[in-house]
């Protein structure tokens, strides 16, 4: 057995799973808003665990940005602060007295369903995390590929080439604007969507509106649409994945997948593309059991 826990900006979610994948445990608390109370509870978390079922127990961790090699420090969280630029595995190794295995979010999101979920029987899982950012993980053959730098699989922040004419044209672009996680995110749509349209609307709020075949709406997610297949067609051209695995919030108010696959298709090189799309055996879920993997699993 192992214990996983996923931090996100407001909870810390934990699972005991067994090796066959069964759960036998699990908690949710909210998420400590400083550093040293979030390696305190996670502690706390392991230390009530531990007595309950009599065993020490190996434990992973998944969280947004990731671990960078060079220093040692997590790099890329925005929306996780207080772990930004902290020694955060390090830390909780120190907390715990033990090995303790940390990786990004996305990837054990990728990881648990490349393991015994919706791509277990396929070779190359690139897992799609749409929410209020674009994240992403990459698996092949069970194992998490990272990458020397830990950001493979980040195809969210690839910045797109044509906006940098317009960078030069307009002199005000950030360049935070020209990633694709400006055109395919929660919040990114949003932006766009307000912006345009003169509105104070939520992603949530624009889709039910599409929903209804409100004008605006409609041409916004038209889009939203061929942005996104443009977007997985580049992973495409460059990685051939067998399954693409959709999860967050986003993902829950799309309900097109027909016409993103074949519109995938449309921007891939040859006009072919035998991979399919799935949703996620266990949805929201599938980071904390991921992160109940890692250490089983190489993670590159």
């Amino acid at each position: 057995m192992q214990i996983g826990f996923d931090v996100g900006a407001t909870k810390i979610e934990s699972v005991i799973l067994k090796d066959n994948g069964e759960e036998v445990d699990r908690s949710r608390r909210d998420c400590p808003k400083d550093y040293i109370s979030i390696v305190q509870t996670i502690k706390d978390v392991v230390v009530e665990l531990e007595k309950k079922h009599n065993k020490t127990l190996p434990v992973g961790v998944c969280h947004p940005g990731v671990h960078s090699p060079q220093t040692g420090l997590v790099k890329n969280a925005p929306n996780c602060v207080w772990i930004e630029k902290k020694p955060f595995q390090k830390s909780l190794r120190e907390a715990l007295n033990r090995e303790v295995f940390c990786e990004n979010d996305g990837n054990c999101f990728a990881l648990s369903e490349a393991i015994d979920g919706a791509g277990k029987h396929y070779k190359i899982v690139y897992g799609i995390i749409l929410g209020s950012g674009a994240g992403g993980g990459l698996v092949i053959d069970k194992q998490i590929v990272s990458g020397p730098n830990g950001v493979a699989g980040e195809w969210g922040h690839n910045q797109l080439p044509f906006m940098a004419a317009q960078k030069e044209e307009l002199k005000t672009l950030n360049l935070r604007d020209a990633e694709v996680e400006s055109f395919v995110s929660g919040l990114g749509l949003a932006k766009r969507f307000n912006k345009k349209y003169k509105k104070n609307l939520k992603a949530n709020e624009i889709f039910e509106l599409y929903r209804r075949h409100e004008l605006d709406a409609e041409k916004m997610i038209e889009e939203f649409k061929t942005n996104l297949a443009m977007s997985l067609a580049t992973i495409v051209n460059i990685l051939d994945p067998d399954v693409f695995i959709f999860g967050g919030g986003v993902t829950n108010e799309i309900d097109f997948f027909d016409e993103i696959e074949n519109l995938t298709k449309k921007y891939v090189i040859g006009k072919e593309y035998e991979g399919v799309f799935l949703k996620p055996k266990y949805g929201d879920a599938s980071g904390v059991r991921g992160a109940a993997r890692l250490g089983r699993k190489s993670s590159y």
